[in-house]
């Protein structure tokens, strides 16, 4: 587990710190990221960064301590962040509850200063949010310019925010709160965001999680953090701990890239990474980027994938896992050979399949694939993205006559495949109520809409 919010510069963890990196490390904590709050903790951080090769800074001036900033801090900053061990500029952003501590404008400028210090030197920031989520983000929207990239810590925004915040190439993180009573909201929230776009965190030495509530939170206190997000999440706790270890390493390059995986499981399903070429080039898919899921690295290129062999070895007995699905960051239908030989094998053993697909195959592969399939394919989920055309055409890069493509290979899978589905991506131009009725009425199949985090 990372810890990517901790301030062990506090005298609560600080007077013990030996003590509390030993206890971190027993529980299984590889790193921790402590944020600084003004120049005097600035430098301290930097100090216990040296001493223990676990600890790594993050350098800024939180809200509560930006009255006096001035062009002089940001000199100060900007020499203590060429220290090595400083993988992000925080804890920075805005506190309306205690805003006798720094006016408003003092806060909005020392903000907007930091976000732009950090652009300037290619770091992260880490964000800090009290009662001040329109301002916030507002600012935050203004200079992310492409460049900036953050954590909204310890988040406490709506639904809303959570997504504007993703849409942002950001990421959130959740503290010992989410265990309270109160807090049902908040759960609710966590419960509805990808894996991929968490990280962890205890924001030590505050926010202790029940069962400690009352007492000094420690960052080994993270285990129960990561259990009640697993559980909110339907996902196991290694999953958690895998997804957002890799999110620490897209944001802050802590840790190491995981190997490619060829077969990933996700709750009792396992899944088939069969490629990562595609005909089509989604908005929305990020096969270009890290091509990760729930901490898997999926980023396959064509000289690296296996043939079914590999595949059938690391599935063996096909019945441990509730289905076997084909899919990767690309068409598996390019693969059609290597589908046919490792789902003839998975229903010769007693397993379901399923395939998602664009629904190209047929176009792809130069044939009706479809009769090929029968009785080796139990379900396919096939990406309908949008109604329109032209929309279509848009989201996924591809002509317009694509579109048509999909739909009769949609209506061709009925003949051949027990349960098919088509899946629309809820971005906020895509009308989801108008997808449901044409997957219904027009096509006659089922639909589901994927929440875009």
């Amino acid at each position: 587990m990372i810890d990517t919010h901790c301030h062990l510069f506090f005298d609560e963890l600080y007077n013990d710190l030996d003590n509390v990196i030993k206890e971190a490390k027993e529980a299984g904590i590889e790193y921790i990221i402590c944020p600084s709050t003004n120049l005097d903790t600035a430098k301290i951080t930097l100090e216990i960064a040296d001493k223990y090769p676990e600890v790594y800074a993050a350098i800024g001036i939180h809200p509560h301590d930006t009255k006096d900033f001035d062009d002089e801090t940001l000199i100060e900053l900007e020499k203590l962040i060429k220290h090595p061990k400083v993988v992000a500029i925080g804890e920075i952003g805005l506190d309306y509850y205690y805003i006798e501590l720094s006016p408003k404008e003092k806060q909005h400028f020392a903000f907007r200063e930091q976000l732009r210090l950090a652009k300037k030197h290619k770091l992260p920031v880490i964000i800090h949010n009290r009662d001040s989520s329109e301002d916030l983000m507002k600012i935050f929207e203004e200079e992310a310019d492409g460049t900036l990239f953050g954590q909204f810590h310890c988040f406490n925004g709506n639904y809303e925010m959570a997504r504007r915040v993703v849409e942002l190439r950001s990421f959130l993180s959740f503290t010992g709160n989410i265990t309270y009573k109160k807090n049902e909201e908040l759960r609710k929230i966590l419960s509805r965001i990808e894996p991929e776009n968490l990280l962890l965190e205890t924001d030590s030495p505050f926010m202790t999680p029940v069962p400690f509530r009352g007492k000094t939170n420690r960052p080994a206190y993270l285990k129960i953090i990561v259990e009640k997000i697993a559980e909110l999440q339907g996902l196991t706790f290694e999953d958690i701990v895998r997804s957002t270890n890799f999110s620490a390493y897209k944001l802050f390059k802590i840790g190491k890239l995981p190997e490619v995986s060829f077969t990933y499981q996700i709750g009792k399903a396992l899944y088939i990474n069969v490629t990562n070429r595609c005909n089509a080039d989604c908005v929305f898919c990020d096969r270009k980027g890290y091509a990760s899921v729930v901490g898997y690295n999926l980023k396959m290129p064509k000289s690296m994938e296996p043939p079914a062999e590999v595949y059938i070895k690391e599935i063996g007995d096909p019945k441990k896992y509730s289905e076997i699905v084909f899919c990767g960051f690309g068409e598996p239908t390019i693969r059609m050979d290597i589908i046919k030989e490792v789902a003839k094998y998975v229903k010769e053993n007693g397993g379901r399949t399923r395939l998602d697909t664009d629904g190209h195959g047929n176009y792809i592969n130069k044939r009706n694939i479809l009769p090929e399939l029968q009785g080796l394919i139990d379900a396919v989920s096939i990406s309908l993205n949008s109604t329109d055309p032209e929309q279509y055409s848009r989201l996924m890069q591809i002509d317009k006559s694509m579109f048509y493509e999909m739909v009769n290979f949609t209506k061709e899978a009925k003949k051949y495949i027990p349960e098919v589905t088509v899946t629309v991506v809820d971005l906020k131009e895509v009308d989801v109520e108008k997808a449901k009725k044409f997957a219904e009425e027009e096509l006659g199949v089922k639909f589901r809409a994927r929440e875009y985090f």
